[in-house]
Order: structure tokens, then sequence, then C-alpha cells
């Protein structure tokens, strides 16, 4: 994973649309391996874990594979991590679904969906902004997105949450803590609004490419903005029209 393009690596450990996400990260500028084992993600800038199902299984085949471990290995030296649906679960302690120990890198609880008109949750529906963040840069205060979930996040810290979505009460959409990242809806499903935010995420891999704070391990670390201050959203970047829900949904996989 060399070169101009930034190398990302996607896990792939048997829970995800990998077709459909390389193609969107590499429509965002990466450079794509998809990945299977704890060997193949040394040297990748950013690791990407998709998922859908439940928290139990996915951990026991990470855990099977090594892939836990090598996944806090890669994030402690300087990669970045974004979790897609329940790459994003994945983060907390516990889900409610199975009683599953997840990551744990962030403190909180994957809990059941409140008050939700029906279940799972399954169509677009609006991102919008608690807080500014370089991820969401060039992106409305409230965009369309794709879900397909019955659990979301419960973060014991607010300040980790950086959007919402509502659906009955609302739930953290996506997350943000240094260099660990959290998407509850499917980028790759989202149109304009997922493919923005793939770039941003891309642009930001290559503009810390080789960064590392120092710091040590980031697991357990205070809320920190990323970047400082908000920057301009690439040239190139799709444009997203506020408000505006596509009329389609893709079929959930």
């Amino acid at each position: 994973m060399s070169g101009t393009r930034p190398g990302v690596a996607i896990v792939d450990y048997g829970a995800g649309n990998l077709f459909g996400l390389t193609r969107a990260l590499e429509r965002a500028g990466a450079s794509v391996a998809v990945v299977r084992s704890a060997d193949e993600l040394a040297g990748a800038l950013a690791v990407v874990v998709p998922g859908v199902g439940a928290s139990g299984p996915a951990m026991r085949r990470l855990r099977r594979r090594g892939l836990d471990g090598a996944l806090r290995h890669a994030v402690d030296g300087g990669a970045w991590y974004l979790g897609i649906c329940l790459g994003m679960q994945l983060l907390f302690e516990r889900s409610a679904e199975d009683g599953a120990r997840g990551l744990a890198w962030l403190a909180g609880r994957v809990e059941p969906l409140v008050d939700a008109p029906r279940l799972p949750h399954i169509g677009w529906n609006a991102v919008e902004q608690r807080r500014p963040h370089p991820l969401l840069d060039g992106m409305p205060g409230s965009a369309p997105a794709y879900f397909v979930h019955s659990y979301a996040a419960a973060p014991a810290d607010p300040g980790v949450v950086i959007a919402e979505t509502e659906y009955g009460a609302r739930f953290a959409s996506a997350i943000a803590r240094d260099r660990i990242l959290g998407l509850q809806f499917h980028p790759e499903k989202s149109g304009p609004t997922g493919q923005l935010l793939l770039r941003r995420f891309v642009a930001m891999v290559a503009d810390r490419a080789g960064d590392n704070d120092g710091q040590g391990s980031l697991v357990a670390r205070a809320p920190v903005l990323i970047g400082g201050t908000r920057s301009a959203a690439p040239a190139d970047a799709a444009r997203i029209v506020p408000g505006a829900i596509p009329s389609a949904a893709p079929a959930p996989r």
C-alpha cells in the first residue's frame, strides 16, 4: 500500500459490504487492500472495520484471527481507525444485544434503539452535526445517510459524539476521538453524503501520514479535536443538498 494514495486496509472478518466499500474508498482517493490476517495490517495508514450483525460473533472472529490485538497495535502506532455500523459499535465496552464485550477502546455500551417506530431501522435518515469536526467539513448541518441497524452506541463521554440522528429517540450516528472515528450509517450506500465523508477521511489520513504525537495509547485518552480548525472540503467533493433525502433506497445487504 505504497505511493501517493494513502494506504487503507479494510478488515475482512466475514461481516461487511467489502466490494462497495472498496470502490467508494478508491473513488475517495485511497489505495485499498482487503486484509484478513493480523500480519496484513502492517504498514496501513488507516484501518476500516465494517460490519453488520451482532457483536458476539464479530468479536469471536476478530479474536480468532488475532485482529483485535493487531488493530489496537496499528492504531497505537499511528494508524487511523474508521468503524462502520457494527465496526463503530465494537469500539465500546459491551453490547446489550448479546452481552458481548467489545474492543473497549471507548467507555460506554451498545443499547437498543429507544422508542423506534419499527426495528430494524432501515433506510434514509438525517445525520445532524452536533459539533464541528474535520470529518464533517463541507457537510450541511443535516444531511441524508443510509442506515441498517437495531442497536446504537451510548458513549459514556458525550464529547465523542459529533453527529446524531433521530429515530424515535436520538442516537449517536458519528463519533470521533483522536484518530478513532465511527459512523453508524453505511457511507458506501449513502450517496453524496457518504462519498464526501470518505473523501474527508482519506484527506485527513493523507494530511497526517506518518504523524504520531508520542503520547502513547489512544485508548482512554481525553477527547481531542483533530486538526484544530475546520478546513475547506476538497474541491472535487460530492455536492450535498441540505435536507434532500433520496427517494429510492438501496436494498440492505
